[in-house]
């Protein structure tokens, strides 16, 4: 449950800190993902690793402290999904664009890299709303009905800062965040048990 709770934290942080320090990256005009092309994406493609281990971990111990109960299976198999979409995303990089690299050409064409890292990205992120509506039942059941409402509300917001993202990479950016440190949030509270313990 620990990797769930580090997961979010960590790969922001990481994005943060790599976003301010690489030339011409821009967080109004380029996704974290793109953190992994150039000399130091090695970075980035780390923290995609690492937090996809985190992740699977996470579904792991989520399994273990729901087993029996509601949500008990598919709620840790939702995350499992979003934790291997980071892999996917660490095997297949975004495309270059919008300035970065910074001398990069701008990309004309999705290649087919960039394809699967979309796909895989709206996959796992598909996974983790869903993973969310089904949290809310065990924190509706340990009596926890405002963390329960809100699993229901964030998605609709992490799903908006996608939609947004044609509009502005940071809306997605925003979304992405949201998403990963909800499930940070939630992960905590169901690992400390029932409201009163």
């Amino acid at each position: 449950m620990a990797g769930g709770v580090a997961a979010g934290p960590l790969f922001l942080a990481a994005g943060l800190a790599q976003g301010l320090a690489r030339d011409g990256f821009d967080f109004t005009r380029n996704a974290i993902s793109q953190l992994a092309l150039g000399e130091a994406g090695w970075i980035q493609t780390a923290s995609f690793v690492l937090t996809g281990a985190l992740l699977i971990a996470c579904a792991a111990g989520l399994r273990q402290t729901l087993r029996g109960g509601p949500g008990g299976t598919s709620g840790p198999a939702l995350v499992g999904v979003f934790g291997v979409s980071f892999w996917l995303a660490a095997a297949f990089p975004a495309d270059p664009g919008a300035g970065f690299p910074a001398g990069a050409p701008e990309a004309t064409v999705m290649s087919g890299h960039g394809a699967v890292h979309m796909f895989g990205g709206m996959v796992g992120y598909l996974a983790l709303c869903a993973a969310f509506l089904v949290l809310a039942r065990p924190l509706a059941a340990r009596g926890l009905r405002g963390w329960a409402v809100a699993s229901r509300v964030v998605p609709v917001a992490v799903l908006a800062g996608f939609m947004a993202s044609a509009a502005s990479v940071l809306a997605f950016t925003v979304g992405a965040g949201l998403g990963l440190l909800w499930l940070s949030a939630v992960t905590a509270r169901l690992a400390g048990g029932p409201a009163g313990r």
